[in-house]
């Protein structure tokens, strides 16, 4: 008879994606505790064997990753730049994340800049995605962040995300900001 920990672990090698105990579970054929004890099980064995691999879980799903300190090692054998993120973009995600959903023209508010380039661009790099319409005229696209976020970050949940700073500017500090900034640019 096949092994559960080795079903497991070929299943979380073959997919791209997490892979909720209902998922291994239905594959497997295996009751959910006993899946789950085999997750466990694999992952302090991964622990264990100093392995350059460990499971994760990313928002209720389950991944087999490579340890973030090999990521440099990873990089240099991968194309060096590709993974990394422009200073917009990463400051665009950190305001969707922080927001979402979020609609591009708050993200221009806060940023004080066009970003419709950048968010098509963490759109196509599955980091966010269209999370429906704000209901107000027009039905601007609401925006917000992806599992792809999640797992690029090393997040579990966003809910993991670090605080903002207790000086940071409010909402209407920002848009005071900016009107007074577009008033002295037209001067």
């Amino acid at each position: 008879m096949r092994s559960l920990l080795g079903m497991v672990e070929a299943l979380l090698f073959v997919s791209g994606d997490p892979l909720s105990l209902k998922d291994l579970t239905k594959a497997t054929e295996w009751d959910e505790d006993a899946v789950h004890d085999a997750v466990t099980a694999l992952r302090q064995r991964y622990r264990e064997q100093d392995s350059g691999l460990q499971i994760v879980l990313i928002d209720d799903g389950y991944q087999l990753a490579t340890r973030p300190e090999y990521g440099e090692t990873i990089g240099k054998l991968l194309a060096p730049h590709a993974n990394r993120l422009s200073k917009p973009a990463l400051e665009t995600l950190t305001i969707v994340a922080y927001r979402q959903p979020a609609t591009q023209a708050e993200v221009e508010a806060i940023r004080g800049v066009s970003c419709d380039g950048v968010l098509k661009t963490l759109q196509e790099r599955e980091l966010v995605y269209e999370a429906g319409r704000k209901q107000t005229p027009g039905r601007p696209i609401l925006y917000a962040t992806t599992t792809a976020f999640l797992h690029y970050f090393g997040l579990t949940s966003i809910d993991e995300l670090p605080a903002l700073p207790e000086d940071a500017p409010t909402e209407s500090e920002q848009q005071a900001a900016k009107i007074s900034l577009e008033a002295a640019s037209a001067l």
